[in-house]
């Protein structure tokens, strides 16, 4: 099992719904942008999302997935910007809940 799975199971059921109380719609979204997130890096570095770490979502991971999505994928700058959202919700959780998680 992947070091971030328990934390993004924990993230969608514990905090997106029970704490946060967002609507589906949201939990959706947020679901829909971390797989494409996670399908980008398998993607580019052929790495399977069940083996990847918190620090194969480094910065420069991050950057080039959100430049693939207004380049390769040609989403507006506000649904780039809803992605973004949605990892920097995951990765807030999950520095609360594993301080050895980049930020």
């Amino acid at each position: 099992m992947s070091p971030i799975a328990p934390t993004l199971q924990s993230f969608f059921i514990d905090r997106l719904a029970k704490q946060r109380r967002v609507s589906p719609r949201t939990i959706a979204s947020y679901r829909d942008s971390l797989k494409l997130l996670f399908v980008f890096v398998q993607e580019t570095t052929g790495k399977k999302p069940s083996a990847l770490s918190w620090e194969d979502l480094d910065t420069e991971t991050i950057v080039a997935f959100l430049d693939h999505l207004e380049t390769e994928r040609h989403n507006s700058p506000r649904t780039r910007n809803l992605r973004l959202t949605a990892i920097r919700s995951l990765f807030t959780y999950a520095a609360l809940r594993t301080p050895s998680t980049p930020r």
